[in-house]
């Protein structure tokens, strides 16, 4: 197996600790470390390899090469530093493997179709309605990182999506459930990232031990009584599609979908119901969020990009400017589609994520050994000159039609691809442009920083580390 691996290129690593000491360097330096190993050794061949102690990674950024590794259902394992997430997340649809993995994806498909996500469309327009407000506040002002704001609205909207329970994130950043969410990105980010921290042993008597549990403890604690709470109320009713007092049909969440597809715990137990619920909670809101924020701070950095963002929410809402958002005016917005769509090439939310090779897999003349962590790098890989010519220009113009050369299929996949794809992709597209039409039609946005002077952060998504800081006007 190593000397396969050795025929790779890829920096030079040291018996027993290969690369770790060149990985053992500031946080901050993380992201963009890894970035350059790609770019330096791997950007000719679109493959590269590193090793992490005694195991082998190979940084792919290569469509051709990723088509072979995630068009096929034979490498669906993810990479071991998902594991820090099984505490609070289990081994739901994100986390787990195999034939768990394959029977929870057929369940929980249906929760996603189209008429489904129409019944979103109400909470995405209250939750956008709360964030334009509350940005009242900036209006004119010397500037203010927009991330925070966002991100909170985000939260809000996942969690009446997936719990049907508000949280009023917006309202209240300080409750114990919004800060117990991002304590726990924060200590699994450390895990992921600090070697030491992966022993469970050093773990256990670390500092962020303790908080890790609390943290598990509430949110555990939330979702479980929500559960209960909604079961009950399912029992006591003839049916969960029940009518209110006024005789409307009753917004359903996931959770809904979810305890009627557990056939009564003979199907999901509440236990599953609560993997899933916290695996929406966790990947629905900062995925989402950052996506916006990218996309709010790009189409601020360029006057004519906004003008044409502008001029196609004026059309759409000409016949009555102050009025509801609905899902066929979301349709309309091809050319903010496009803008989000470009947004998410440069900034992927998630910019890299982990395989385990089942099998030896040939990647052009290198034979890639079985066991082997194929990482995964959409920053990178979305950077190719040959699949998107002056990759570091903001062109929402790339996605409005069909691209002359046509693109390869694996060139582009902000949302992952094959069959772990994103299931909740559709969702998010809605969303965003809810949030971002929303604050559109009433401001203009005027980009402060320089994106040449961000620090990225490869964290669990991306984000920058001073936030992306923004001034709005009034139209």
């Amino acid at each position: 197996m190593v000397g396969l691996i050795e025929r790779i290129p890829g920096p030079y690593s040291l018996p027993f600790i290969g690369n770790t000491i060149e990985l053992n360097i500031q946080h901050d330096d993380l992201f963009s470390s890894f970035h350059g190993i790609t770019q330096l050794f791997g950007r000719h061949s679109g493959i590269c390899r590193a090793w992490l102690g005694t195991r082998p990674y190979i940084l792919v950024s290569s469509p051709e090469f990723l088509e072979k590794i995630m068009a096929t259902s034979k490498h669906i394992e993810k990479s071991t530093e998902y594991n820090y997430l099984h505490p609070w997340l289990g081994t739901g649809l994100l986390t787990s493997g195999g034939r768990k993995w394959h029977t929870r994806r057929k369940i929980l498909t249906p929760a996603f179709h189209f008429r489904i996500l129409d019944d979103f469309m109400d909470v995405f327009r209250e939750q956008s309605d709360v964030l334009v407000q509350r940005l009242e506040a900036e209006v004119g002002g010397a500037g203010f990182n927009i991330f925070p704001y966002v991100t909170l609205c985000a939260l809000d909207v996942i969690c009446e999506t997936a719990m049907g329970r508000k949280v009023y994130a917006q309202l209240n950043s300080d409750s114990e459930y919004v800060r117990s969410v991002y304590d726990m990105g924060h200590i699994v980010l450390q895990r992921q990232s600090k070697i030491w921290l992966q022993w469970d042993a050093v773990f256990k008597r670390s500092s962020l031990y303790k908080r890790h549990q609390r943290c598990i403890e509430v949110l555990h604690g939330f979702s479980n009584k929500v559960i209960r709470e909604r079961r009950a109320e399912v029992r006591n009713s003839q049916t969960i599609m029940e009518e209110d007092v006024f005789g409307r049909k009753k917004r359903l969440a996931f959770l809904d979908l979810l305890i009627a597809a557990s056939q009564d715990g003979r199907v999901l137990s509440d236990e599953d119901i609560r993997e899933e619920v916290d695996t929406f909670m966790f990947e629905g809101h900062d995925t989402t969020s950052a996506a916006i924020c990218w996309s709010l701070f790009l189409i601020g950095c360029d006057t004519d990009v906004q003008r044409k963002v502008h001029e196609e929410l004026d059309a759409i809402f000409a016949d009555n400017p102050c009025r509801e958002v609905t899902m066929g005016d979301l349709a309309e917005m091809r050319y903010l589609e496009c803008c989000i769509k470009e947004a998410l090439r440069l900034y992927p939310s998630v910019p890299s994520f982990g395989r385990i090779l089942s099998e030896d897999v040939q990647l052009g003349k290198y034979l890639v050994p079985a066991g082997t962590t194929a990482l995964i790098l959409l920053y990178s890989l979305h950077r190719n000159p040959d699949a998107f010519p002056a990759p570091e220009r903001f062109d929402p113009e790339r996605f409005a039609g069909a691209p002359n050369p046509p693109r390869h299929p694996f060139a582009y996949m902000p949302f992952s691809a094959g069959p772990r794809n994103c299931i909740g992709q559709k969702f998010a597209m809605l969303e965003e442009k809810t949030v971002l039409s929303s604050i559109l039609r009433k401001y203009r946005v005027e980009s402060l920083d320089r994106r040449e002077d961000l620090t990225l952060l490869g964290e669990l998504i991306l984000r920058p580390k001073d936030g992306l800081r923004v001034r709005l006007h009034r139209r």
